[in-house]
């Protein structure tokens, strides 16, 4: 049997494994996964390619033996398969390990050189970043002393691109703005964006690691100079993350020690991640149409039923129509979100919110404040991102669930 056979084999020795738990639990209940902004499962056929470099081709792609030839030769394939497919060139992709490290690695190796080179100390974020992106922005700025513009958004959640084109100085150096935003799932206009920051002479990172699972990219039409994304939003594996660095792009390291990634990120590569990182981003590509139809389908359902069912006290948090396919996320009000979110997981359907809320006390979601709710609004966010293995039977019961959970706290909330 050859490699390939042997792997097939080790797959399906996995699920008959899972199908016999399954069966010596016949009484267990399903539970209803709607939280895949927050990570996916790892798709059978991408686990199934990085298997082999764990077990027969596991060599340090540095080595100069034929182990670890192998290794450099799968790192070398998967780098041209994702540049491929991002319409990109192999040494415009960095393999990090995660996708705060993609926004960290942007926003630190830009914001450090410019300052060294004399170009700049100033940089554009928005209100509603990714926390890898705020955090790191006001870290620059406290601790660096960087200058930092935090522009507004919308009731959508949109940032205006003229808000973005009057905050430009002469020494501004990154606009950071992220693709699609991880609570509410409002697309940004970055391609507006990307023109406003090139024709002003300043690059512009966008964190796409919620947009990459619902649209192709076009590196060499897009204006946009560094962007990252985590393959475990589409199917893929945790601990890698990707940074798209258009060429020409110098960054200060911010992980010093061997010379990998062109000098850009020491450490010992991770071939199997790599690996998976390509294939997932391969099925993003190859099943992106059929995966559409069938997230639109899901999110309309739950945005119908939930905003019928609740017509006064459950409003559609974002924009209404350009948005993620997969995200359908909410605002109850005079509920908070830690309380739906216990009840949902008792009734077997995983869930987020977009508040601080995990034990005591929540806080309000800076995002539903961002977006100009009233506090009656704030506390109650849900997200509901769905996935490939979701049904309309499933979000049938999630509604079907809500309705029974909402008036019961409701009515706690009352007494």
């Amino acid at each position: 049997m050859n490699n390939q056979g042997r792997m097939a084999e080790t797959i399906r020795f996995f699920y008959v494994i899972v199908q016999q738990r399954k069966l010596a639990n016949p009484m267990e209940k399903k539970f209803i996964y709607l939280d895949h902004g927050a990570s996916t499962p790892v798709h059978p056929q991408v686990l199934a390619a990085m298997l082999p470099y764990w077990t027969e081709i596991y060599g340090n792609d540095a080595s100069s033996h034929a182990q670890g030839r192998q290794s450099s030769r799968a790192l070398n394939a998967s780098r041209e398969t994702i540049a491929h497919l991002l319409n990109a060139q192999p040494d415009e992709i960095v393999f990090t390990g995660c996708g705060s490290e993609s926004d960290n690695m942007a926003l630190l190796g830009v914001m450090h050189l410019a300052r060294q080179q004399n170009r700049g100390n100033h940089l554009i974020i928005s209100c509603i970043e990714h926390s890898a992106v705020l955090k790191t922005a006001v870290l620059l700025r406290d601790s660096f002393n960087f200058d930092l513009t935090i522009l507004p958004v919308d009731h959508d959640g949109k940032v205006n691109p003229a808000d973005v084109a009057a905050a430009i100085r002469p020494d501004t150096a990154l606009i950071s703005i992220m693709a699609a935003n991880n609570e509410i799932g409002t697309m940004q206009p970055v391609a507006e964006i990307g023109a406003i920051a090139r024709a002003h002479g300043v690059l512009f990172h966008t964190d796409a690691v919620q947009a990459a699972t619902v649209r192709r990219w076009d590196m060499a039409a897009l204006p946009i100079d560094l962007m990252s994304l985590a393959p475990h939003k589409f199917y893929g594996p945790k601990g890698v993350g990707l940074l798209y660095v258009r060429r020409g792009i110098e960054l200060f390291p911010t992980l010093t020690g061997g010379g990998q990634e062109n000098g850009r990120r020491a450490g010992t590569s991770n071939i199997a991640f790599a690996v998976g990182a390509a294939e997932a981003l391969q099925l993003v590509n190859d099943e992106l149409e059929s995966r559409l139809a069938h997230y639109t389908a899901l999110t309309q359902q739950l945005i119908e039923g939930l905003t019928q069912a609740f017509p006064d006290d459950c409003i559609l948090t974002g924009h209404p129509t350009d948005r993620l396919a997969h995200n359908a996320s909410f605002a109850f009000r005079h509920l908070s979100g830690n309380d739906l979110l216990m009840h949902l997981d008792m009734a077997g359907i995983g869930a987020s919110s977009g508040s601080a809320c995990k034990t005591g006390n929540p806080k309000p979601s800076a995002t539903l404040e961002a977006i100009g709710l009233e506090p009656a609004w704030t506390k109650g966010g849900l997200r509901l991102t769905v996935g490939t293995s979701i049904t309309a039977e499933d979000i049938a019961y999630t509604v079907d669930t809500l309705k029974t959970i909402v008036p019961r706290l409701q009515k706690l909330k009352n007494q």
